[in-house]
């Protein structure tokens, strides 16, 4: 098969790669039709990820169909529409009985990671029972590939962890698939007002249509500066979810922070951050990290389903499998091009 394969820091190919094979009675291969680049991946590329490894195949998202399963599968079959989950979950081990999937003792987040993923013609899932989820006929696949990682990671890591409850003022700061997530899904619980901060105006435009109440083209101090001002007394906000996973960004959300308001650390962080204690200790704000479980995936689904969400809203490029390259690079510099770039999504 033809298959996207990291060789180290800064460097991939196109190539050939010997097509998966069932492993364990759990597994099932799954011809791909449809993926993605996560800024995961990108992360990877730079070798912030030293746990993935020259060879590997990369992609932890995406939907396809199933082509062979193992003989302890039951609840799928060869000729299944499924969307694959970025977590591998065994459904048995101690972590998994407390829904958190991402510490799965023989799962979590490892396609892509730790074994081969999903940007190429087939993939591997282990415990494909717990990992895959049934599409019904007529859904919009592609859209369902928002489902993989990016829209639970928006909700579970950004919504729920930051609590953000009716009434609330929230500032994400990120515009980008994440963060569009999270702005999507934070109106679930009504906020009050929705600031998203971004340095692209092309993205800004988007959030706006999205559901943001403000936008802030800024950084630095001045974001800070904005952000405070449309807060009443300039006190801060109830929530701030960071959404890019850079020193700078982490920055503003600890420095725009309410008494008694949360954190939620979304990004992906490839250096370490600054953590102003001698302000923060004062004033009762939690703060949160984490790596999405998807546990939330079944009510996502049945949000799609009911049409209360569209997530082929964050879809901006389609392209064939075998462009995954040029793919790539729209993603990776779509804010130097200052070109809308959010999903692009692959299909095969």
């Amino acid at each position: 098969m033809k298959a996207l394969v990291y060789g180290g820091p800064g460097q991939k190919s196109w190539t050939d790669k010997p097509d998966p094979a069932i492993e364990k009675p759990t597994d099932a291969i799954v011809r791909m039709t449809h993926t993605t680049i996560c800024g995961t991946d990108l992360h990877i590329l730079k070798g912030d990820v030293p746990a993935c490894v020259p060879g590997r195949v990369l992609g932890h998202e995406g939907v396809g169909v199933v082509e062979q399963t193992g003989s302890a599968v039951r609840n799928f079959r060869k000729g299944d529409h499924v969307l694959i989950s970025c977590i591998t979950s065994c459904g048995s081990c101690s972590y998994c009985k407390r829904q958190m999937y991402a510490h799965c003792a023989d799962g979590g987040w490892i396609l892509g990671h730790t074994i081969d993923g999903t940007q190429a013609e087939y993939a591997r899932i282990p415990h494909a029972d717990n990992s895959l989820y049934p599409i019904q006929p007529g859904a919009d696949e592609e859209a369902l590939v928002m489902l993989s990682d990016i829209l639970p990671t928006g909700f579970e890591i950004g919504v729920l962890n930051g609590q953000v409850r009716p009434g609330d003022i929230v500032a994400i700061v990120g515009a980008g698939p994440v963060g569009m997530a999270a702005l999507l899904t934070a109106q679930f619980y009504s906020p009050a007002r929705l600031i998203v901060v971004d340095l692209d105006p092309n993205r800004l435009e988007v959030a706006k249509k999205f559901g943001a109440t403000d936008t802030i083209c800024a950084s630095g101090e001045e974001a800070v500066q904005q952000i405070k001002a449309m807060t009443p007394g300039g006190a801060g906000v109830d929530v701030a979810i960071e959404a890019v996973g850079l020193p700078a960004t982490f920055n503003i959300c600890q420095n725009i922070l309410a008494p008694g308001a949360h954190l939620a650390n979304v990004g992906v962080h490839g250096k370490s951050v600054d953590l102003h204690m001698e302000n923060l200790w004062i004033q009762n704000v939690t703060i949160t990290t984490g790596l999405v479980n998807t546990n939330t995936t079944p009510m996502l689904l049945k949000t799609m389903q009911s049409g209360k969400i569209d997530p082929a809203r964050l879809i901006t490029h389609r392209l064939p499998l075998d462009q995954i390259e040029e793919a790539y690079r729209l993603f990776t510099n779509a804010t130097k091009e200052k070109s809308l770039t959010l999903k692009v999504i692959l299909s095969a």
